[in-house]
């Protein structure tokens, strides 16, 4: 019998996902990860910050070890506390620094979850894995999930071939729906626990709040980068995404206004006026980091710039250095470097890589440092 072991978090989707792969006949065993020390997201006082006398993390757990004994089936705990701190959450401060925005969801993927989960599950014995994700796998294709609303390939987008050897997505077949009514209809005890949300190692605090317990703020000039005119103090450039247009710290003005740009070495946040967006269009970016899931070539696809952006057709270059040339003609709103460009072609993700600049008329865009 083929043994499959199932990254269980607690949550509905791999819940649903484990159930679907024992009733196909595997012989399956979940595996919690503990990515987090939980007391990281504690007050300055040290208090937690959820009205709740347990973590959320280690509710997650006790959901796991509740489901995993209604399907009666073994549940093992591992702690990549250390190694999510060395190989994510290092990475995410370090962007900051540099004034981008940080996805680092996707490095999760790559080096905990089907990396160093993948190596446990083999001590474990595991012919194969499995996760929640919502998206498919058909041959060495990765595919978009059926629900497009859910669909999660851009988070695995940094994925090698080998690391999607031997994977099942169960739910990649389903929409959220038809998840949520199986686990009622079966009556596991996640099946009307709330998604998860926003970035897992800050959890429901405050997230500048949160971030400021590794990085010394740095206030700066909010400057108009129309009139080169200075209009506000920032707290932090870290704490900034460009097209943001909630919050950013100015007063006395009823126009709209949206943040356009960050010069690092001067410490500027630049905003814009206009609602014409022209400080947020570009035509051109370059990505560094680079992975190519696909053994295709095209010089001709489809990128998304963020998860649940839309489609926007692109022409690639590959350059040296494990760099590629993105273009776009018709102009798309808010490229924002570290943040991760997916490729598609049609339903098929074929890499992706980080925006390191962004450009407009073949120029640098020199409000975007």
């Amino acid at each position: 019998m083929t043994k499959v072991i199932v990254g269980i978090s607690g949550g509905v989707d791999s819940a649903v996902s484990a159930y679907l792969l024992q009733q196909e006949g595997y012989e399956v065993e979940g595996l919690f990860m503990r990515n987090w020390d939980a007391t990281l997201n504690n007050d300055i006082n040290g208090n937690p910050t959820l009205n709740s006398n347990i973590c959320p993390q280690e509710q997650d757990y006790n959901d796991a070890k509740e489901l995993c004994s209604l399907l009666n089936i073994p549940l093992h705990r591992v702690d990549f506390i250390k190694e999510y701190w060395d190989y994510v959450f290092t990475y995410f401060l370090e962007e900051l620094k540099k004034g981008r925005t940080p996805n680092p969801d996707l490095l999760c993927n790559k080096y905990i979850k089907f990396d160093l989960f993948k190596k446990e599950a083999l001590k474990l014995g595991a012919d194969k894995i499995a996760t929640g994700h919502y998206a498919r796998i058909e041959g060495n294709r990765l595919l978009r999930g059926n629900d497009q609303n859910k669909d999660q390939t851009y988070f695995l987008a940094q994925l090698t071939p080998n690391q999607l050897k031997d994977v099942l997505f169960p739910v990649g077949h389903l929409t959220k729906a038809e998840v949520r009514e199986i686990a009622e209809k079966v009556k596991l005890n996640v099946a009307k626990k709330k998604d998860s949300t926003g970035i897992c190692f800050i959890g429901e605090r405050h997230y500048q709040e949160f971030v400021q317990n590794y990085l010394k703020p740095n206030p700066g000039d909010i400057v108009n980068v129309e009139t080169k005119e200075v209009i506000g103090r920032h707290n932090g450039l870290m704490n900034y995404t460009i097209g943001q247009r909630k919050n950013v710290g100015i007063s006395g003005f009823s126009e709209r206004h949206y943040v356009c740009g960050k010069d690092v070495k001067a410490n500027i946040l630049y905003v814009a006026f206009k609602d014409t967006n022209e400080y947020l269009m570009s035509d051109e970016c370059i990505l560094e980091e680079v992975n190519i899931i696909s053994a295709t070539n095209p010089s001709f696809c489809t990128a998304k710039f963020r998860y649940r952006g839309e489609d926007y057709p692109v022409q690639i270059e590959y350059l040296e250095n494990n760099e590629l040339k993105v273009k776009y003609p018709e102009g798309v709103k808010a490229v924002t470097p570290g943040q991760f460009c997916v490729l598609y072609l049609g339903e098929e993700c074929i890499g992706s890589g980080i925006i390191k600049e962004v450009k407009k008329n073949n120029k640098k865009l020199w409000y975007l440092m």
